[in-house]
């Protein structure tokens, strides 16, 4: 498995979600979870250290297959987000997720690594790539339409998140 890194300037980079991740992206997650909760299905399962190391060793192994690219965005040495492709060989396109600590939203670094996982995508072949996020989710919205997603139409009740759900609205990205 080759590692995977790339610079976003200003001393944050894109790096290979591995198990030396775990413990910080759960402190993380902690700390972000009532803002997670709004727009995340899985923050409302309960995270712990051992959740996230099994997930993560999920991920390894999707990336092992070449399914996947699970990363964690860092500010110097400190995880400080994640950012992740999920490839689906059979339609030739990708998912895009991300989130970022609520502390450093707004400086444009999610964008950064959105771009740099468009890019992989593209070398990939990829045909398309796909924004999926809760309507009511005015952040993950404008950046999808920042770098170009068109909002493809909405999938009602489509996202259980905790008691309730939520319509997705979807966004598509042609390569």
């Amino acid at each position: 498995m080759a590692a995977f890194g790339r610079d976003l300037g200003d001393g944050y980079t894109l790096t290979l979600r591995d198990l030396t991740t775990v413990e910080p992206l759960h402190a993380l997650v902690v700390a972000n979870s009532a803002r997670l909760r709004a727009a995340e299905p899985w923050a409302w399962q309960q995270q712990t250290v051992e959740t996230i190391a099994m997930h993560t060793e999920h991920l390894l192994g999707q990336y092992a297959m070449d399914r996947s690219l699970p990363c964690v965005i860092r500010a110097d040495d400190r995880v400080v987000g994640a950012a992740s492709l999920a490839f689906d060989p059979y339609l030739g396109q990708a998912s895009l997720g991300y989130w970022i600590d609520a502390g450093l939203e707004g400086r444009g670094v999610v964008r950064r690594a959105a771009t740099v996982l468009i890019g992989v995508a593209r070398a990939r072949g990829c045909a398309r790539v796909e924004i999926r996020t809760a309507v009511d989710n005015a952040r993950s919205r404008g950046l999808a339409e920042l770098l170009g997603f068109v909002h493809e139409g909405t999938l009602r009740s489509a996202m259980p998140l905790g008691p309730r759900r939520v319509d997705v609205a979807v966004y598509g990205l042609v390569l």
